[in-house]
């Protein structure tokens, strides 16, 4: 207990008590290492990023889906030694070596497990180093696989609403129409041309294939009504003009958003998209770093910008990005496929982003997920909102071993080894002249 006494003229017999709670000496702290685990089915396969330091706190990360693990064990050398409370000193120093899509999941992670422990090091929340909270819940959406029944997938939307949640995602593209005669005009290597990018690809949807569409997509509105934002993800590689048809012919659905319909990288092609229809527009899960999100916000390209976190540069980017959306009025959801680690920095990101509006949830089939971390409610998502934890970093009180070692990646069961064959891993980084 520290004792401040007051000695202005008015209260200078006045004793202030002022409790310290010191969960460290934060500016004697020092990162000492990084280590990783593999794992899969969290709900893909995922890297947990721990950082350790002289004071014996840890914080966690986790690089995004399907990422390579070599995107931040090279940046363990340039971390060692540092204080991990200058969180943003040591992301303008590695953000370098990040880049758009899963290349971006390493310093991503970095920063979440750097926010982990600064708030360990102070004794407070993630969302406070970001600015305090807007709201103390944070709704999340649940991401749902298609399939060629429309029936089937009705019934699966309708499962996900039972468990609670108010609002859905679900795959709705020309996968489903690749088997119905007349219904899209396409190239014969089109179907395998996933690495080709949309506008090169040669196909085009037809009007029998727009009608399949709209007949499937009714289905899944009779079912789970008209209350329950509804918004749709995976719509195939098809060139813009097939996009607008849909996004067109959707309208009636009143839809939450249409995702990802074309790269991100064309913004001109987005706002023709956007401005052709009623349907709301989204994208971003693979831009990486808020500057690269200002073409789509200033053309008002996009209705709604969509970061993962694990790409975009962790929370205090994506809160950056999130309040110069806010400026220009559009809203900010979160893409998100990923263990209890990142959906926790995701909930302390959107508690501090006034203008966010949804997290995606793309694990509610996995059995035990809430397990994988100990200290928060079991389940972490309770009739469709997680509650914001007040607990210091990430909120959440440790991993679960027992746990994250029933997931542990078959290929490459690496579970917090040593990494000190990536300690001398070194080049001159400087970038300017």
């Amino acid at each position: 207990m520290t004792t401040v006494n007051d000695v202005g003229s008015l209260s200078s017999e006045i004793d202030y008590e002022v409790p310290v709670s010191r969960a460290s000496a934060p500016s004697q702290l020092r990162i000492t290492d990084l280590r990783i685990a593999n794992l899969v089915g969290v709900p893909f396969r995922s890297t947990i990023v721990r950082i350790d330091t002289n004071q014996g706190i840890s914080g966690y990360g986790e690089v995004r889906d399907q990422a390579s693990a070599s995107y931040v064990l090279a940046l363990k050398s340039r971390l060692v030694g540092k204080n991990p409370c200058d969180v943003d000193a040591i992301f303008r120093s590695i953000k370098q070596f990040g880049g758009h899509g899963r290349r971006g999941g390493g310093v991503s992670a970095v920063e979440m497990a750097l926010m982990d422990l600064a708030g360990k090091a102070y004794g407070v929340p993630a969302y406070q180093l970001a600015g305090g909270k807007h709201r103390s819940e944070v709704m999340c959406y649940a991401d749902t696989p298609g399939g060629a029944d429309a029936h089937r997938t009705a019934a699966k939307l309708r499962a996900r609403l039972d468990a609670g949640y108010k609002m859905l995602k679900v795959d709705v593209g020309v996968d489903l129409l690749w088997d119905i005669p007349g219904t899209l005009i396409a190239p014969p290597y089109a179907r395998a041309a996933t690495l080709t990018m949309h506008p090169f690809t040669g196909q085009q949807i037809t009007p029998a294939g727009i009608e399949y569409l709209v007949d499937y997509v009714r289905v899944l509105r009779e079912e789970v009504g008209y209350a329950v934002p509804l918004a749709m993800d995976h719509f195939g590689h098809i060139p813009l003009e097939s996009c607008i048809r849909i996004a067109q012919a959707f309208e009636q659905f009143n839809l939450a958003w249409l995702e990802d319909m074309i790269p991100w990288q064309y913004t001109a092609q987005w706002k023709r998209l956007t401005s052709a229809t009623t349907t709301p527009t989204c994208t971003g899960e693979d831009i990486y770093l808020a500057e690269n999100f200002r073409p789509l916000i200033e053309e008002a390209a996009v209705s709604v910008i969509h970061p993962d976190p694990a790409t975009s540069g962790g929370i205090l980017e994506t809160k950056r990005l999130g309040d110069y959306a806010w400026e220009h009025g559009i809203p900010m959801a979160l893409h998100l496929a990923a263990s209890p680690v990142a959906t926790m920095a995701c909930v302390h990101l959107a508690a501090a982003t006034e203008n966010f509006i949804g997290l995606e949830h793309h694990a509610a089939d996995v059995e035990g997920w809430s397990e994988l971390v100990t200290g928060l409610p079991n389940p972490i998502i309770k009739d469709g909102f997680i509650q914001v934890p007040d607990g210091p970093g990430l909120g959440f009180g440790d991993i679960n071993e027992e746990a994250m070692r029933g997931h542990l990646d078959p290929a490459d069961p690496v579970f917090f080894a040593e990494t000190s064959h990536w300690d001398a891993e070194r080049s001159m980084d400087r970038i300017w002249g």
